[in-house]
C-alpha cells in the first residue's frame, strides 16, 4: 500500500512489440478520398449534362461555383480540409444536385401543363425554391447541432456542411436563375428550351 501511494510500482516493463504509425497513412487516406470525390463529382456532372442537356450544363456551372465558394470560405477561415470535411463536401454536392433536379423537374411539369416557357421557368423556380429552402434549412439546423455538441471530426464535418449548404442555396437558386435569364429569358421569342 505504501508503494502504491508513493506513485511508482517497482515492476519492470517488457516490450513485446513496438509499432509506429507515420503521416503516410493519413496522406494515403486523404489522397484516396480526393480521388473518390473527384470521380463522384465527374459522374454527377456527366449525368446532369446528358439527362438535362443545356440545363444540365447550367447545373454543372453552378456546382463548380459552389465548390469554389466552399474552398474560398475554408481559406478565409484558415480551415484544413480533412476527411470529415470532404464528407461534408460530398453531402453538399448531393444537396446541390437535388436542388437543381427539383427546379428542372418543376419546369418540365409546367411545360407539360401547357404553360408558356417563360412562365414555366418562373413558376418552376418559384415553387422549387420553397422545397429547397425547407430541405436545406433543416440540414443546416442539424449541422449547427452537430457543430455545437460534436468534437473534432464531427465539428469539422458540420462546419464544412454549413458552408456548403449556404453556398448551395446561393448557387442553385440565384446563379441557376441568372444562367436561365442570360441564355433563355432575354430572347425576344422563346419557343423551346433544352431541359
Amino acid at each position: 500500500a505504501l508503494v502504491l501511494r508513493s506513485g511508482s510500482l517497482p515492476a519492470p516493463i517488457i516490450i513485446n512489440e513496438e509499432r509506429t504509425v507515420g503521416p503516410s497513412l493519413g496522406a494515403d487516406s486523404i489522397r484516396q478520398s480526393l480521388i473518390a470525390l473527384c470521380l463522384g463529382f465527374a459522374a454527377v456532372m456527366l449525368f446532369m449534362m446528358i439527362y438535362y442537356e443545356v440545363a444540365g450544363i447550367f447545373s454543372v456551372m453552378a456546382l463548380i461555383f459552389n465548390l469554389l465558394l466552399i474552398g474560398a470560405a475554408l481559406a478565409v477561415l484558415q480551415a484544413t480540409l480533412t476527411l470529415p470535411g470532404m464528407a461534408g463536401i460530398v453531402l453538399t454536392i448531393g444537396m446541390a444536385v437535388d436542388a437543381n433536379v427539383l427546379i428542372f423537374e418543376r419546369i418540365r411539369e409546367e411545360i407539360a401543363r401547357g404553360n408558356p416557357i417563360r412562365t414555366a421557368i418562373n413558376v418552376g423556380f418559384k415553387r422549387a425554391t420553397v422545397t429547397i429552402l425547407d430541405a436545406n434549412i433543416t440540414t443546416i439546423l442539424a449541422a449547427i447541432v452537430l457543430g455545437q455538441f460534436g468534437t473534432g471530426a464531427i465539428r469539422g464535418f458540420a462546419i464544412t456542411l454549413i458552408i456548403g449548404i449556404a453556398a448551395s442555396l446561393f448557387t442553385s437558386i440565384i446563379v441557376g436563375r441568372l444562367l436561365f435569364e442570360i441564355v433563355y429569358l432575354r430572347r425576344p421569342k422563346l419557343e423551346k428550351i433544352s431541359i
